[in-house]
């Protein structure tokens, strides 16, 4: 069974694009870049930017791998939320339903 997250508010998670990451990342075990960027409709830089600060709260975890169909040295880049990464996102998300309630978050 699920134990119910501790709702908390969190500011890296908070922020529009952030949330939009960590809500897609949510119940997959990772995903490429490029689908990521896709389905947010971001720009590389956007999605850059905002993983590199997920990755700094340690919140995502970036790996980069060669791509058997690539002729040239580009690798892929694929994206997944860390155990602390869901568990934010998890407190995040009770916390914004806590407010949604009418209920006071700490």
């Amino acid at each position: 069974m699920k134990a119910t997250p501790t709702p908390a508010f969190n500011d890296v998670v908070h922020s529009p694009v952030r949330l939009r990451i960590c809500g897609i990342l949510r119940h997959v075990s990772e995903l490429e870049f490029s689908v990521v960027r896709d389905i947010l409709e971001l720009n590389d830089a956007n999605l850059s930017k905002n993983l590199k600060i997920l990755t700094e709260a340690e919140y995502v975890v970036v790996r980069k791998e060669s791509s058997p169909r690539r002729t040239d040295a580009r690798r892929l880049t694929w994206v997944a939320l860390t155990d602390q990464g869901r568990n934010a996102l998890e407190g995040h998300l009770a916390a914004l339903n806590h407010i949604a309630d009418g209920s006071p978050v700490d």
